[in-house]
């Protein structure tokens, strides 16, 4: 399961939001299917199919117990998470006090993020993607790890090869 794209949506007077057709497709939505709604990172709700929230929650329990930044969000994150069930228009209801969180208003955006979606207020979505997007290259290599920088001679030795740099 891969989940990906952007949807532009509307939060009802229920606070129900419609999961598009190709989430629907990816996460295999059906009858008694089950997602989670917590606290997600830039004030986004992140909301997780129950075998990926399974696997966050087993990826916490390795963590710490003791350290304080993991009791911290561990109590923050599991408080407010809430367990909702699409209904047959594959709505689903966000808590008010997520809602509230998140500062959801009508207009919202639901974008898939691998594993997990994330659930925005469309305008900070988008004061989001404006900021962050001029500096896409240097977060893309952030994330998947710097190259190490080596001196021009060091590129040049033979494997194993001590490299000197002439002064």
């Amino acid at each position: 399961m891969l989940l990906t794209g952007t949807y532009a949506r509307t939060i009802e007077e229920k606070q129900r939001v419609t999961i598009p057709k190709p989430l629907r497709l990816a996460l295999e939505l059906g009858a008694g299917s089950a997602l989670y709604v917590a606290p997600g990172t830039d004030l986004s709700l992140a909301i997780y199919p129950e075998k990926a929230f399974s696997q966050l929650a087993e990826r916490l329990a390795l963590a710490s117990p003791t350290a304080s930044e993991v009791r911290d969000f561990t109590r923050m994150f599991y408080a407010r998470a809430s367990r909702v069930e699409p209904d047959r228009q594959a709505r689903v209801r966000i808590p008010q006090d997520l809602v509230d969180l998140a500062g959801l208003k009508k207009n919202v955006v639901l974008a898939g993020v691998g594993d997990h979606m994330e659930l925005w207020d469309a305008d900070r979505w988008e004061k989001y993607l404006e900021e962050k997007l001029a500096r896409y290259d240097d977060i893309a290599e952030a994330a998947f790890g710097r190259p190490p920088q080596t001196a021009p001679t060091d590129r040049l030795a033979a494997p194993g090869a001590r490299a000197t740099n002439p002064k």
